[in-house]
């Protein structure tokens, strides 16, 4: 195995846990929690760029994208467990298109002349067939997470009603303290 093979085997396999620790991961609910996992896909992508600066030419530029991709799924899965909507699970799935794409046209980059313009046009689709299924799809878990979300719009507006009985700064307080608590 080359030293390029290596790296993109050892990457690939890292971006793999990562996307599956957080999207087993239940929703976060705290901005602690989300704040953590960002920090932790930024380390990650760091530790995966140095590694790829051993590396030269086009397996250079396809190590940096893998790492750049990967920092981008982590980031994108952390906020959809953090927000646990559709819009972010949503999104999410949107970011992992553009991911991929970003790897697959780095690899294209190897190529030249018409093969290249084929490679990359084949990326192209496969993000543009990704995005389009990720917007038009609601799966099971997209009717739960709907479910979430209206259930903490119904709590928070109740979270409001409560903070109508209070005035001055303790109303601004309860009604500060109910949009921190559900994410509003």
């Amino acid at each position: 195995m080359t030293q390029s093979n290596l790296y993109t085997s050892l990457l690939v396999g890292l971006t793999m846990m990562i996307v599956a620790q957080l999207a087993l991961a239940a929703p976060i609910q705290k901005r602690t929690d989300y704040s953590g996992a960002v920090d932790r896909a930024s380390v990650v992508y760091k530790d995966a760029r140095a590694k790829c600066d051993a590396l030269k030419d086009n397996p250079k530029d396809v190590c940096v994208a893998e790492a750049k991709a990967a920092e981008k799924r982590a980031k994108a899965e952390a906020e959809a467990n953090y927000k646990g909507t559709v819009k972010a699970r949503t999104d999410a799935r949107i970011a992992n298109a553009d991911a991929d794409y970003i790897v697959a046209s780095a690899k294209c980059d190897a190529q030249t002349g018409n093969e290249k313009n084929v490679c990359i046009t084949e990326a192209k689709a496969k993000q543009t067939k990704a995005i389009a299924e990720a917007k038009a799809n609601k799966t099971a878990t997209d009717a739960h997470a709907d479910a979430r979300e209206d259930t903490r719009d119904a709590e928070y507006k109740v979270a409001l009603a409560k903070c109508d009985a209070q005035s001055g700064a303790a109303k601004d307080s309860c009604v500060s303290s109910a949009k921190s608590t559900f994410h509003k």
